[in-house]
């Protein structure tokens, strides 16, 4: 006799408010018991939800991107018979940073790859690849259920990192299951395959590229697989649009910093009693904001169609931070009308914030223009990659005692180096090298920042 049994999220340890990452099941379906129902993504594990009983889906409760804890209603199921299997404790696998969700990409890292999977995957599959009959389902990417086709939440993940459609992998495993090595072969076979004509991301320019060479290094002497983290799987495609879409020019500069550096060091006692750490970084980011009000065409998008410009009426900077898994870029709002002590304070919050891994996503959205600064680290220059749809970032390298000459003599001054990028299709050359020059002027008098 047939019953139908509420299935609920078992005890799942201290997680709570856990997203749904994947729904193995569809409305409908007959399932064992033991067969995964849903998976869970916390930032320390990957949580699968078995079957407490055999019978038919009767219902789905919850979708994909919604936040579960324990108890929380899962389906109804139409088991068997009355005496219903009590639920089965979760299985925890892999590290939750190998597995990132499709949804909500982490802003790119600006002028860098950046942010730790659990499995070891091959590079994410060039263009020629999909152009090939690879594109995902969109059904089978959101739910992880196809018809007919069977595989675990982790290979599913795999085929979804590497946009491999799971409907045309040949399975080899038990049951028709569909393995990791099967996703691997297909991918190997499909670069195997002749280029195809791939249209260029925003563009209506078609690439003919070849395949990324498949190179066996361990025949030239030891190697070591070491997995691309979270941070660097996400922001890496979105970079290599950006690099690809967007005509990049860069501005090359240098600033006396002399008088500012001196400012700052003057109000380093006094604002370290208020709690706040003043760097130069602040002055960067308040000066970038003046600089923007001066010319409205930096802080600007370009319309979806291409044939516009949507001018911003606000000023938010995006600054990037080096943590552990690699750059974020939290956006600090409404610069212009902060003073720098307070960009410093709120600067350092989200700097914190983003190395313990506690920023939003609201944190890292709705930046104008961003700054990538390689001051603490060194170099002379570098070519930041724009973080789309901004259209413009600021690379900021060391600061150096440099003589320059003046009045008649040489004069140890202290120099700035800043690397401007921007579209060339909504900057032209002249107006990047006013931008630079009026952005250097407000640094070199920190006065200036006042008005």
């Amino acid at each position: 006799m047939a019953n139908t049994m509420e299935v609920k999220v078992p005890d799942i340890g201290d997680f709570k408010d856990v997203p749904v990452v994947e729904i193995m099941v569809s409305a409908g379906a007959r399932i064992e018991k033991e067969d995964p129902l849903i998976s869970l993504e916390s930032d320390k594990a990957t949580i699968e939800v078995p079957a407490p009983a055999s019978g038919t889906v009767k219902s789905i409760e919850l979708k994909v991107g919604d936040k579960v804890s324990q108890g929380t209603l899962v389906l109804m199921l139409e088991t068997d018979d009355a005496a219903a299997a009590a639920p089965a404790p979760a299985v925890v696998s892999a590290p939750a940073a190998a597995a990132p969700a499709p949804a909500a990409p982490v802003p790119a890292a600006p002028g860098t790859a950046v942010p730790a999977p659990s499995v070891t995957a091959p590079p994410p599959a060039p263009a020629s690849v999909s152009a090939a009959p690879v594109a995902a389902d969109t059904d089978d990417v959101q739910t992880g259920v196809a018809s007919g086709l069977h595989a675990s939440p982790s290979v599913r993940r795999f085929a979804r990192e590497l946009g491999v459609d799971l409907t045309r992998v040949a399975a080899s495993g038990p049951k028709a299951r569909i393995l990791k090595e099967d996703v691997q072969t297909f991918v190997k076979q499909t670069l195997a395959a002749p280029p195809a004509l791939v249209a260029a991301p925003s563009a209506g320019l078609p690439l003919n590229l070849p395949p990324m060479p498949q190179v066996d290094f361990s025949k030239f002497g030891p190697v070591e697989s070491l997995p691309l983290s979270r941070i660097q799987k996400l922001s890496g495609p979105n970079l290599h649009r950006n690099w690809v879409s967007i005509p990049h020019v860069t501005q090359f500069d240098e600033v006396d910093i002399t008088e500012l550096e001196a400012f700052r060091k003057a109000q380093l006692e006094s604002l370290r009693k208020q709690g706040v750490r003043l760097t130069v970084l602040a002055f960067l980011v308040k000066a970038v904001a003046g600089a923007l009000r001066e010319f409205p065409t930096f802080n600007a998008s370009l319309a979806p169609g291409g044939d516009a410009l949507v001018l911003k009426k606000y000023f938010h900077v995006g600054v990037a931070v080096d943590t552990p898994d690699g750059l974020v870029v939290p956006v600090i709002r409404d610069c212009d009308r902060k003073g720098v002590a307070d960009i410093a304070r709120e600067l350092a919050s989200l700097s914190e914030a983003a190395r313990e891994r506690k920023l939003k996503a609201a944190d890292m959205q709705g930046g104008c223009f961003s700054i990538s600064s390689l001051g603490g680290i060194g170099g002379t220059a570098f070519t930041p990659i724009i973080n789309a749809p901004e259209v413009a970032i600021l690379g900021v390298s060391k600061a150096t005692i440099r003589p320059v000459f003046s009045d008649g003599t040489f004069v140890p001054r202290l120099m700035l180096p800043l690397s401007l990028s921007y579209d060339h299709r909504v900057v032209d050359g002249a107006t990047g090298a006013r931008f630079i020059a009026h952005l250097n002027g407000l640094l070199a008098d920190v006065r200036r920042l006042l008005l």
